[in-house]
């Protein structure tokens, strides 16, 4: 099942429980996240979502891509969108 967010887009498999992580704003990626790394990743957000500076998310190991303060909020309702899938 294809999810496409304001931040993230990618394919959810719900046979093997699994999102593949395609999109993040303009930028193309390929990633795996199972359940509990998705909610890391929300958690984190939860717990840092008022800094005004933001969040950098690291594509690749070695590209970084600037998170706005409204962009981590659209980013944790992409992620509640996907982490509803899980089973």
């Amino acid at each position: 099942m294809f999810v496409k967010g304001d931040i993230i887009a990618g394919e959810f498999d719900p046979t093997i429980n699994e999102f593949s992580l395609q999109k993040v704003k303009n930028f193309e990626t390929e990633s795996v996240l199972n359940e509990d790394q998705l909610n890391n990743i929300y958690h984190y957000l939860i717990k840092h979502q008022h800094e005004e500076d933001g969040q950098i998310i690291t594509l690749y190991d070695q590209m970084l891509v600037r998170l706005a303060q409204n962009e981590v909020n659209q980013l944790i309702v992409d992620l509640e969108k996907v982490m509803s899938l899980y089973h």
